[in-house]
């Protein structure tokens, strides 16, 4: 265990800025180290000798006996709002109803302890807290005993606590009452946790914090910003990097009622109105024309065949050992494929926007952001106001998967663009065609594999090309994650996997093209992909070495005992190997992701008509099941999204334009389509990992692998309503 204060005196405490009128209030210190191996979290970023970042979040107990929880990351639909302030109650044995949650502002206190940045990704929220938020719990519930005791002349051994109250013998003391004593007592060095069968909320589960105002529309999300004299902005704006604006029609924008000013930024043309309806009218009244020079040339199709032709290069080297050819010539079986998937958006329920009020002084900002100090970073840059002259107020994100976690900040960048040429307070907002045809999406991927196979089904020879953008090219994170030309994203998951690490002869290989269509993170980042061509050719070694595809998991995976476990969950609950109806069939495909481990089994049905999803099950293992029920929402969320992205989901372009628009090209799951899932959380005292991005990626091949299964087509390029497989 941590350090919890690392001799943090009261004078340092000071210095934080924290302001708090009465009662007790707990800081915490964050170290953060970043991962070399990117699912693993072994130290990169700590140079040796280096002295680790040390920042404070808060937990605050008023003499009102409230409890708040001032979150460092952001709320968007997982649930950490109610998973985290469960880990601070889960020791603080505080009433849960009294239990308040707020987003931090952007501050250097609340860097991430994995990113070093002020940031929600990579489902690490849990992963990075789980020991630190019980160890808060635990001194502020100490503390509050000592100054209970020290009130009332006992030992702290004759007090105990419960919701939110100290028991003396026949007294119960509400924490409120002594929290300004105890706020005067020295921080402890170390506090011993409770014993996990001691637990009252940790795998249990209790309601969620942020329901109740959910439901009842009190909730603050970025569009329900609004105060006087708030103009509303809608930007034209071409996705395509280096598109120049030829000509647009001011004055017939500004002849659309409501419609106040008309300004040019660096994304393109801003209409600012009254309100969005004025505002929309007002850029389709602009009729921009657009440069979009060599850019016009872009096409799905030659996209496709350029990537095959780097296939053909090959690339920079991720891993080079042993002798290939010789390998290949000793193996009982060759398999060859090759996998693509297209471009893909993100699509969140809310679609992009935030709020701007620019003063010589003062950038203050509302919006629902992932990356506060990325956001922070880029409003500086552009006003040229000092960082703790730049607020963020984070509200709750309406879904993100990963469009709000753009390490490059566009759509804050946009916001403040509009709001420095107009000098207006102003709220940018972003339709849902805005948003499908916006950029910032998941990179299009190829991956190419020859692997032999020895005589017993294991493979011995593997050569791979994979093709695509970099995710961390040009951003943050390039130094630690871009190596000798190699982006560990666009291989993630793929050289760990244990039965490639143990093959003694292979080469991988990335080409990384550079093209002007704007990428960044995708729920499950590199997994989104890499996990498909993964468990799509896992499928095609099973049925060359003549085996049964979960039969030959088990084989393959037999040195991951928690990979095994859960494939063990899902073969039994699925009711694997059990007859189906003709033109029914089974589909499985197991992985690590976000370190946690996920076996997806998929039930299909085949007709003329189309595939029916009729059921899937979900074995997970996320270690120590924090809040059960959140993690089924999850996984659930999960099963949707993969589907959609299999089935459905593809960004085209067209002479260089996107050729989706809304929901209605851009498909995702309708409710008549949601299959029954039946979730399987595996018990396990092992430190939590992810789960938002946990099983996404394996639902995908599971739902192909399912199709072979049924129809003997073997799908190899997503998504799947454009391939004829009966």
């Amino acid at each position: 265990m941590e350090n919890l204060t690392n001799n943090y005196s009261r004078r340092n405490f000071l210095k934080t800025g924290a302001i708090f009128t009465g009662g007790l209030l707990i800081p915490f210190s964050i170290t953060y180290a970043f991962k070399k191996n990117i699912d693993t979290a072994a130290s990169l970023m700590q140079k040796p000798g280096e002295e680790p970042l040390k920042v404070n979040s808060f937990l605050q107990i008023g003499n009102d006996n409230s409890v708040k929880v001032i979150l460092t990351h952001c709320e968007m639909g997982q649930g950490i709002w109610t998973a985290l302030p469960m880990l601070i109650n889960e020791e603080l044995d505080a009433d849960w109803n009294s239990i308040t949650v707020e987003h931090a502002p952007a501050d250097v206190k609340y860097y991430h302890t994995v990113y070093g940045t002020q940031r929600t990704g990579g489902s690490s929220s849990l992963m990075s807290e789980f020991d630190r938020y019980r160890q808060v719990g635990a001194t502020a519930r100490y503390m509050l005993i000592a100054a209970a005791a020290k009130k009332y002349g006992v030992s702290p051994a004759d007090c105990r606590t419960e919701k939110g109250h100290i028991l003396i013998k026949d007294k119960r003391i509400p924490y409120g009452e002594v929290a300004d004593i105890a706020a005067k007592l020295p921080i402890p060095e170390k506090v011993a946790l409770k014993d996990p069968t001691q637990w009252k909320y940790i795998t249990k589960g209790v309601k969620r914090l942020d329901t109740v105002v959910k439901t009842n529309g009190k909730a603050i999300f970025g569009i329900d910003v609004q105060f006087p004299g708030l103009l509303t902005a809608m930007v034209a704006r071409n996705v395509m990097e280096g598109a120049k604006v030829k000509s647009y029609d001011k004055a017939a924008a500004l002849r659309i009622a409501g419609v106040r000013e008309v300004v040019v930024i660096p994304q393109g043309v801003a209409v600012l109105a009254d309100n969005f309806w004025a505002a929309k009218k007002g850029r389709e009244a602009l009729n921009v024309q657009w440069d979009l020079g060599a850019n016009s040339q872009i096409s799905s199709a030659g996209l496709l065949a350029d990537y095959k032709k780097r296939a053909d290069q090959g690339g920079p080297i991720a891993v080079d050992q042993g002798n290939l050819a010789e390998a290949f010539k000793k193996s009982a079986r060759i398999v060859e494929a090759e996998y693509f998937q297209p471009y893909l958006a993100h699509a969140p329920m809310e679609p992009l926007n935030v709020t701007v009020q620019l003063t010589k002084d003062k950038c203050e900002i509302w919006t629902g952001t992932q990356t506060q100090t990325d956001d922070q970073k880029a409003a500086s840059d552009i006003t040229g106001l000092p960082l703790d002259k730049v607020v963020i107020n984070t509200v709750f994100l309406g879904g993100s998967f990963g469009r709000r976690n753009i390490t490059r900040s566009d759509f804050v960048r946009e916001a403040v663009e509009v709001a420095k040429a107009s000098g207006k307070v102003v709220k940018t907002v972003w339709t849902r065609e805005d948003d499908i045809q916006g950029g910032m999406y998941r990179p299009a991927f190829l991956h190419r594999f020859k692997v032999g196979i020895d005589s017993k089904g294991m493979p011995s020879a593997w050569k791979q090309v994979s093709v695509g953008q970099s995710y961390m090219t040009g951003g943050p994170f390039e130094k630690y994650f871009v190596i000798n030309g190699v982006d560990l994203f666009s291989i993630e998951g793929m050289q760990e996997a244990v039965y490639v690490a143990a093959v003694k002869d292979k080469k991988i290989e990335l080409n990384t093209p550079v093209l002007p269509i704007p990428i960044d993170n995708w729920r499950a980042v590199g997994l989104s992909h890499t996990i498909f061509a993964m468990e799509s050719l896992t499928d095609e070694l099973a049925y060359a070495a003549g085996m049964d595809p979960m039969a030959y998991r088990h084989l393959i995976y037999k040195d991951d005992p928690r990979l095994i476990g859960v494939l063990k969950a899902a073969e039994e609950k699925s009711q694997w190997g059990s007859p189906l109806p003709k033109g029914q069939a089974r589909g499985v495909a197991v992985f690590r992701a976000v370190s946690s481990f996920a076996a997806v089994v998929l039930e299909i049905s085949v007709s003329k008509s189309g595939i029916k999803v009729n059921k899937a099950t979900c074995a997970i293992d996320c270690g120590v099941p924090v809040n059960p029920e959140g993690i089924k929402a999850q996984i659930e969320s999960n099963i949707v999204y993969g589907i959609s992205a299999a089935l459905y989901n593809e960004i085209t372009f067209k002479d260089g334009m996107v050729e989706q628009n809304n929901f209605y090209d851009y498909k995702v799951l309708r409710m008549n389509e949601m299959p029954v899932v039946e979730t399987i959380v595996i018990e396990s005292s092992e430190k939590p990992g992810g789960i938002g991005e946990a099983a996404v990626s394996q639902t995908m091949p599971a739902l192909t692998n399912a199709i072979y299964a049924a129809t003997g087509k073997r799908i190899r390029t997503l998504p799947i309503l454009n391939q004829k497989f009966i």
